[in-house]
């Protein structure tokens, strides 16, 4: 406690404004009880206040009128410059983001986030490099600059649900940024009600904003600005030119939002074109809208877009001793003839699917039409993936429709026909676009339930023909897998044999010789080192491929697996297994290894890659025209095969 008779001119005294500390400029007594304090504010504002002797408990003199006295506190002082040199830190060193994190960039990144983005002021770029270029670890540097330049605050970054938790832990375990993913109990549980204003590094899965209409309305509030929003997998925000007409989807909608709530917008994709221009167009309207805006006039107008975004594909990644990044890539394909119970089994299915297409198109129900002509488009493409995908697919088609029949049976007639149309999953244009691009998990269980209830007969007795037909499909299906006459798996026993096991265990094996072109790809040859990576498309097939090669390998643990269902830390267990454990053999994945999965450093001489797939994985669920004629894909029975000149694979992080 102090005395009246301490504050004196030039004196620097705590409690007379609250929180802050004031200067006394003069004081005048009114007798010995009371005096006018006149002050000046840390703002410089000058004031006055009538000071009486019960005030002196609350007031504190902090420092005496000494000018140069030089007494403060040291370490403060000390602390207050470092801060502010920090703050300058970026003005003496080019390269401070590269320098405070736990990365070794190379050096297309360097150019990338130096020379590409920084540079722009606003920020409003595409980046596209390949696969495998690490954009998230350019993202993170670019993100740790503008927080160096006080030029960042918040920041959002919207990805695929099934890359949340590997972005929130790569940008805090190389970058000490410690962001926080969006849940549903985050935004119920916020203190204010709008979860976003609460936090300023936050990572949103792309469908849980596009999808919801709700916390789209809580990022519009003005208050909820961001200073650079980060859309990782950007070429889902896609619309398309259908029909004469522009098809805006829900996540390009969400673009379109993102884009006008943020100074800085980066987009990140290594497919940034899908053949179109007219797409590509609307793509880029997100951003620079009024530079695409319009609609697109094939042959009139091109665009030049080399400011807006940079591609480098792999042949142009070097690293700083000017060796190439990523061994030279051969792409082989191995083709093969269909079996006799194959070629039947394939003609009956075909014939099948034709009719029930020939059907649907009596539909009436434009939508209904759609859905079935989506299900006996699923039905093809696992009839050209392995016997085993076919016969589970038409094997649950019949248990699926046969407990509707009985179901239906316990109806009175015309109640029947009224459910039997009424209870069909029904999907409209909207509902294609999020399948097409939903996570593997997601559109496998969706694809499951279309393919296991889309029906085009409208009556008990045409539904009754229909699983009469299945059953014979069935039981034709059952007899191929069970015969061993799949060509598809001989060929890629052949290759396992020669890859992996000895040569008279392979001479065994093989029956057929895989002809290689000595000009493009030279003969595999076996090591203790060789690793193989198998992507198909189906669960079943990846189930049906996994006990065919541990049987032929001998050994349980020489193969992993990777598909939509397992969570992130199994993901992660079989990424690592494969990468280090000299016992695995072969990874086995579904799409959901497609994105987010990093096998750059797999030990080895060799690394090579088989797609056992029919149909790319960029274009999945194929969206039917219900007013266009049944169309029927000529199959291509072939392995695609893709594998490294024998160079050890670069050892990089990120």
């Amino acid at each position: 406690m102090i005395r009246l008779e301490d504050l004196k001119p030039t004196a620097t005294v705590r409690g007379i404004l609250p929180g802050f500390l004031v200067t006394v400029v003069s004081v005048q007594w009114f007798g010995s009880a009371a005096l006018e304090l006149t002050y000046k504010t840390p703002t410089g504002k000058v004031a006055n206040e009538l000071v009486y002797r019960a005030d002196e408990a609350r007031l504190e003199v902090v420092e005496q009128g000494r000018p140069w006295s030089f007494d403060g506190d040291g370490g403060l002082f000390r602390l207050v410059s470092e801060a502010h040199r920090i703050r300058l830190a970026h003005l003496f060193d080019p390269l401070l983001a590269v320098h405070t994190s736990l990365v070794e960039p190379l050096p297309h990144q360097i150019t990338a986030v130096y020379e590409a983005m920084l540079p722009r002021q606003p920020l409003r770029y595409l980046l596209a490099d390949d696969p495998g270029a690490g954009k998230t670890i350019m993202a993170g540097l670019l993100i740790k600059e503008l927080i160096a330049r006080a030029d960042l605050r918040r920041c959002l970054v919207v990805c695929p649900g099934n890359l949340a938790e590997q972005w929130q832990e790569e940008l805090y375990r190389r970058f000490q940024l410690p962001f926080e993913i969006l849940t549903h109990d985050k935004l119920e549980a916020a203190r204010s009600g709008n979860w976003f204003l609460e936090n300023h590094l936050i990572i949103a899965r792309l469908d849980k904003l596009s999808r919801n209409v709700d916390v789209q309305a809580k990022l519009k509030v003005p208050e909820c600005r961001f200073d650079l929003v980060v859309c990782d997998e950007a070429h889902k925000l896609s619309a398309t030119f259908f029909g004469g007409e522009i098809k805006y989807t829900k996540r390009y909608r969400l673009g379109q939002l993102l884009s006008t709530l943020t100074r800085h917008f980066l987009l990140m994709t290594a497919t940034p074109h899908n053949g179109k221009e007219e797409d590509f167009q609307l793509f880029m309207a997100l951003l620079d809208g009024d530079r695409f805006e319009g609609r697109f006039r094939d042959a009139v107008h091109s665009v030049d877009v080399s400011d807006l975004m940079r591609r480098m594909v792999k042949e142009r990644l070097f690293k700083f001793d000017c060796t190439r990044l990523f061994p030279e890539r051969f792409a082989h394909t191995v083709p093969y003839r269909l079996s006799e119970p194959e070629a039947r089994l394939y003609k009956e299915v075909t014939e099948y699917v034709r009719e029930e297409f020939n059907r649907a198109d009596a539909l009436v129900d434009d939508k209904r039409r759609g859905t079935v002509g989506f299900a006996l488009t699923i039905l093809q493409r696992r009839l050209a993936s392995s016997p085993e995908a076919i016969y589970q697919s038409l094997r649950r088609r019949r248990e699926r429709l046969e407990n509707r029949l009985g179901e239906l049976k316990l109806l009175q007639r015309s109640a029947a026909a009224a459910a039997l149309t009424s209870e069909l999953p029904v999907l409209d244009p909207e509902d294609f676009e999020d399948l097409e691009d939903a996570p593997g998990e997601e559109a496998e269980e969706a694809e499951e339930e279309i393919l296991d209830q889309a029906t085009a007969a409208r009556t008990i007795d045409e539904l009754k023909a229909e699983i009469a037909t299945l059953v014979r499909l069935e039981r034709l299906a059952l007899s191929v897998r069970r015969s061993g006459e799949d060509r598809k798996w001989r060929e890629l026993a052949n290759l396992l044999a020669e890859l992996f096991m000895p040569d008279a265990l392979a001479d065994s094996v093989a029956e057929t010789e895989v002809p290689y072109d000595e000009e493009e790809m030279a003969r595999p040859m076996p090591s203790p080192q060789q690793k193989l990576v198998v992507f198909t498309e189906h669960r079943d097939t990846l189930s049906y491929l996994e006990s065919r090669i541990t049987t032929l390998l001998g050994r349980q643990d020489a193969v992993v697996v990777i598909h939509g269902n397992l969570g992130r830390e199994q993901r992660t267990k079989a990424q690592e297994a494969f990468k280090h454990d000299p016992r695995v053999r072969v990874l086995l994945a579904t799409d959901a290894a497609g994105e987010g999965i990093n096998l750059h450093r797999a030990p080895g001489p060799a690394v090579g890659g088989l797609c056992l797939s029919r149909q790319p994985a960029a274009r999945r669920h194929p969206r039917p025209d219900p007013r266009a004629p049944p169309r029927f894909a000529a199959p291509r029975h072939r392995l695609g095969a893709a594998r490294a000149r024998p160079v050890p694979w670069p050892d990089r992080r990120g």
